[in-house]
């Protein structure tokens, strides 16, 4: 598909979603009740409230965190050459949820200490996994195993700092569900910046992310230091993960679904996939954040839940698509 046709359609399914995300819910006031409310700002208002104090956050929150998420795994998938990755299948996230919930421990009346530090401990995580990979042999299925053992090992440090600090035991059930329920414009504003000059430097760096894709030698062939910008990318791409966990917890699987599919929609045109990926990661966690306040309504199921319910069958067509290529190679 041409971008002129993709992102245009992609704006189209955006829009109407962003609209029912915020008329929509189990207040049981009326689409006419909150617009009204709005437009002559009674502030003191229950609809007034529920709309921009209740409704606005978690909508920006989910538009912020899926584009985060999809860019955070597109930026994996170029850079270590391997379809199967995403910040919650290698543990990014889960390095990104320990630094966040330490910050919650030491400073847990100032959320503007937690982004930096989910930021320090999703690159720290994104090295390890590399770093293992590369001295086990960088192979597909190695990069995915390394990300596997340090996810549970760093899963396994937060669930011992809830033991040693019990009152972590609320922030640790939210960020390993995941969810936009807790989002406020207060934890927008912190998040915000960086993730806007986190894209912004993406979308600026998409023709050497380009050139990365397609391995060592066609970096080296157009002078490109490509040990360089793969540090580069990984900055990047553990900034967007810090972003995302920090606003939302540990919600899985966008950064994988996003970017195939935005593969699948412009499979020749690798410039238009990073943001592509964003937009359909936002419309992924802005429907699926809708889905989840409605269909059991009054009773919220969480995004986290609804996710990895998608996720994880996808995950494994993927793999086992990725298994029967790899034999007809060798056939």
């Amino acid at each position: 598909m041409r971008r002129k046709t993709l992102f245009p359609l992609l704006l189209l399914l955006l829009v109407p979603a962003c609209a029912a995300s915020l008329l929509l819910g189990a207040s049981g006031l009326s689409a006419r009740e909150l617009v009204s409310a709005l437009l002559a700002r009674e502030t003191s208002s229950r609809a007034y409230l529920i709309l921009v104090h209740i409704r606005l956050p978690r909508l920006l929150g989910a538009l912020t965190a899926g584009m985060c998420l999809a860019a955070s795994g597109c930026i994996l998938q170029s850079v270590l050459s391997n379809q199967l990755a995403s910040p919650s299948v290698i543990g990014v996230n889960s390095g990104a949820g320990l630094a966040a919930l330490i910050a919650m421990i030491f400073a847990p009346r100032s959320f503007a200490a937690v982004p930096p530090a989910a930021f320090a401990g999703a690159l720290a995580a994104a090295l390890l996994v590399f770093a293992i990979s590369t001295l086990a042999g960088a192979s597909r299925s190695t990069l995915i195993l390394s990300g596997v053992a340090v996810s549970t090992l760093l899963g396994a440090l937060m669930d011992a700092l809830v033991v040693i600090f019990p009152d972590a035991a609320v922030n640790r059930s939210s960020f390993a569900i995941g969810g936009f329920e807790s989002v406020t414009l207060e934890r927008l504003a912190a998040v915000a910046p960086m993730a806007a000059v986190g894209l912004s430097l993406a979308l600026l760096l998409m023709p050497e992310l380009s050139i990365l894709s397609m391995g060592e030698e066609p970096a080296r062939a157009v002078g490109l230091r490509a040990g360089l910008f793969r540090l580069v990318f990984l900055a990047l791409a553990a900034l967007f993960a810090a972003c995302a966990v920090s606003l939302c917890g540990l919600v899985s699987f966008v950064g994988l679904i996003a970017p195939h599919t935005a593969r699948l929609l412009c499979p020749r045109d690798g410039s238009a996939r990073l943001p592509a990926a964003a937009l359909i990661g936002a419309l992924l966690c802005t429907a699926c954040d809708l889905a989840a306040r409605l269909l059991f309504a009054p009773y919220e199921l969480p995004v986290g839940v609804l996710l990895s319910l998608l996720g994880v069958p996808f995950f494994l067509i993927l793999l086992l698509s990725q298994k029967r290529r790899n034999r007809h190679d060798l056939a």
